[in-house]
């Protein structure tokens, strides 16, 4: 089989769609260390600076210390213990939710809550914003659920479509991302709940990207309304600083995924020292408003000085921020050669984007500065 292997990388390589893992080497905040050179990173998700953050790994050397490396079984065998109960306590505090349940990843959340859902609502579609994450759509795919998928941010098509639908007894779902991981842009969560409680939609909000990062205390764009989305779920391997996922929501909803989540069921327990770094992170970041404040008003540094060189940054309005290239090749090109000049800026291609529209995908860290990013826009232009 390898030769066929072999063909089909080619073929990846011919087309400038071909991956490789490269190491790192971790330096300090905002910067690595490739090659013995190092880099201002600008393709992390570390946009707190917490993944260095003392606090965090002190708090999971202790719980190993205490509490050992290992939850040693899934949570329904004798996996959970007693911290895994309190973080969920504290996380559903956070989110100012019912209750939470913790997962093991982000991609787990996603792949596992869809099933479980299909299983109690066989007939639901799910109508699916087209840019939410490869997670959800496997997710809605494993579920052998219809999905509808409606224009990006357009919340008349998507009134339009649910309006259509085939109405039965189960509820339609609705699914975004409350910040989109590739463009940076948001979502409009008020006007999302709205349309579904017109049309008796279940909302499902992905808060990866802003949890941490965006929303009262950091808590996300869904902590700001008053009616919440039905389903919340968010990572701590961004700007929490840490590893692990949670899905936040009322009894009824987190006592259902406990027996019927396969993700959940034949997953082994997050470890303590996972714990307890979320659990650090959980004390830390909602008195963060000032990190948060000057991650802002870096992106906005950026977008300006994009747009003054002539680049499209598309509807970014968040730390994420997009440089538009459109042609693959080109865009390792303009990759390649800012790691050259001392900025870590990698290649997103297609299929993680829509073809057609690879780019630079820059994610900030309020462990940068105003220099920073006048070294970035001044290694952009030389480059380009």
């Amino acid at each position: 089989m390898d030769g066929r292997f072999e063909q089909a990388l080619e073929e990846r390589k011919a087309k400038g769609l071909l991956r490789t893992l490269r190491g790192i080497e971790p330096a300090r905040p905002g910067f690595v260390m490739r090659a013995g050179r190092e880099l201002l990173d600008l393709s992390s998700n570390d946009y707190l600076g917490l993944a260095h953050h003392p606090a965090l790994a002190q708090r999971a050397s202790e719980w190993a210390g205490a509490m050992g490396t290992g939850a040693r079984a899934s949570r329904l065998v004798s996996g959970t213990l007693e911290a895994h109960l309190a973080v969920e306590r504290k996380i559903a505090a956070f989110k100012g939710s019912e209750t939470a349940l913790l997962m093991a990843s982000g991609w787990q959340a996603n792949a596992t809550i869809f099933p479980a859902l299909a299983a109690l609502f066989p007939k639901s579609q799910v109508f699916a914003d087209r840019l939410v994450h490869a997670s959800i759509h496997h997710g809605i795919a494993a579920a052998r659920a219809r999905q509808v998928r409606f224009r990006h941010n357009d919340y008349d098509h998507l009134a339009e479509l649910l309006g259509k639908r085939e109405v039965s007894d189960d509820p339609p779902l609705i699914v975004t991302e409350s910040v989109f991981s590739m463009d940076g842009d948001r979502a409009d969560l008020a006007r999302l709940v709205q349309i579904a409680r017109e049309h008796g939609a279940f909302l499902i909000v992905d808060e990866a990207h802003a949890t941490g990062a965006l929303g009262p205390g950091g808590a996300g764009l869904s902590a700001a309304l008053s009616d919440k989305p039905d389903l919340v779920m968010g990572t701590f391997s961004k700007a929490m600083g840490g590893f692990g996922a949670y899905v936040a929501g009322s009894r009824a909803l987190i006592d259902y995924l406990v027996n019927t989540a396969s993700g959940l069921i034949y997953s082994t327990a997050l470890p303590p020292p996972v714990l307890g770094a979320i659990d650090a992170a959980l004390d830390i970041v909602p008195g963060m408003d000032a990190e948060r404040s000057h991650l802002a008003s870096l992106a906005d540094q950026l977008r300006s000085g994009l747009q003054n060189l002539g680049f499209d940054t598309g509807t970014s309005d968040t730390q994420i921020v997009p440089l538009l290239v459109g042609e693959e090749k080109q865009t390792l090109a303009l990759a390649k050669s800012l790691e050259e000049k001392g900025v870590l800026g990698i290649a997103i291609r297609p299929p993680t984007v829509p073809a057609g529209s690879s780019r630079i995908r820059f994610a900030l860290s309020s462990a940068h500065n105003v220099g920073d990013v006048d070294c970035v826009l001044e290694a952009i232009g030389a480059a380009a």
